[in-house]
């Protein structure tokens, strides 16, 4: 998986591809991939992160994230390429599938 920093131009036409079929839109916010979701309860808002952690894991590529009661905020960029690439792109479709 390439691990190098994408143009802006590439950026928006693989955003535009993510959010043709996303449960609700990824954003760009502070040059990363953002997405927030909600969920019914803590319960499920924690199971969802627990099943994204997995995936992460396996990927060695981890999110940042936020979670308070039923919302689960997530921020994605490979800090060692300085921003954006399609290594980000990759384990948001993984999160697009778990979210779903």
């Amino acid at each position: 998986m390439n691990r190098v920093k994408l143009e802006p131009a590439e950026i928006e036409r693989a955003l535009r591809e993510l959010n043709a079929s996303a449960t609700a839109p990824w954003q760009l916010v502070d040059g990363k991939l953002h997405k927030e979701l909600r969920f019914g309860n803590f319960i499920e808002a924690f199971g969802f992160m627990t099943r994204v952690a997995l995936v992460a894991e396996s990927m060695d590529h981890h999110p940042e994230w936020f979670n308070v009661y039923q919302t689960v905020r997530i921020d994605l960029s490979t800090h060692d390429a300085g921003g954006i690439t399609e290594f980000d792109f990759a384990l948001a479709s993984r999160i697009e599938a778990l979210a779903g």
